[in-house]
């Protein structure tokens, strides 16, 4: 696994051992990048089930001014802290030990996030939309208006087309996987 572009192109990238973490692929990331292209620069990313952080720290290699990582399995947090640690990476990111839906209802300490990008384990269906429908709407207020959710998921499992205030844009599908790509309209992020 490598970051693919930016200041840490082409450095390494370590994944948790076994089966149980299945990090997003070099070739997912690079056609979700390349999407993210013309809003990456500045913008304040969230890597929810983060596993080894590859996607969060893509987005700071792209010239995202923070990422936060949610990720609560141990052996992932370890690999995900020492990926951080190899490339040098000191500041513009937190990393929060829970789980996603338990960190989603806390009350907001972060700056909103404009992009965030969830990746749950494909075999824990559930997760899908109980964290899209949390950012759809008790959550919603993290959210900066305007903002982007991209949820990887299996090409074979279908998404909603909305949660709460997320209205699915498009949908990439790529060998197994699929990207959904929901926005926050402008106008309803705050309420």
């Amino acid at each position: 696994m490598r970051i693919i572009a930016g200041s840490f192109r082409s450095r390494t990238l370590q994944a948790p051992p076994g089966l149980a973490t299945r990090p997003t692929s070099d070739r997912l990331r690079e056609t979700l990048f390349n999407v993210l292209a013309p809003r990456i620069q500045g913008a304040v990313f969230l890597d929810l089930y983060a596993g080894s952080g590859a996607v969060g720290i893509e987005a700071l290699s792209r010239g995202a001014a923070q990422a936060a990582f949610v990720e609560r399995a141990p052996a992932p947090l370890s690999v995900l802290r020492a990926n951080l640690a190899k490339l040098g990476v000191t500041a513009g990111f937190r990393i929060h030990a829970s789980s996603v839906s338990a960190w989603l209802k806390k009350p907001a300490g972060e700056p909103l996030f404009d992009i965030v990008f969830l990746d749950p384990p494909y075999d824990a269906a559930q997760e899908y939309s109980a964290t899209l429908g949390l950012l759809g709407g008790a959550a919603a207020g993290r959210l900066a208006p305007g903002a982007l959710v991209i949820a990887e998921h299996r090409r074979k499992e279908r998404l909603g087309d909305r949660y709460g205030v997320l209205a699915r844009t498009r949908l990439l599908e790529q060998g197994d996987a699929s990207l959904s790509f929901y926005a926050v309209p402008p106008a309803l992020a705050q309420d």
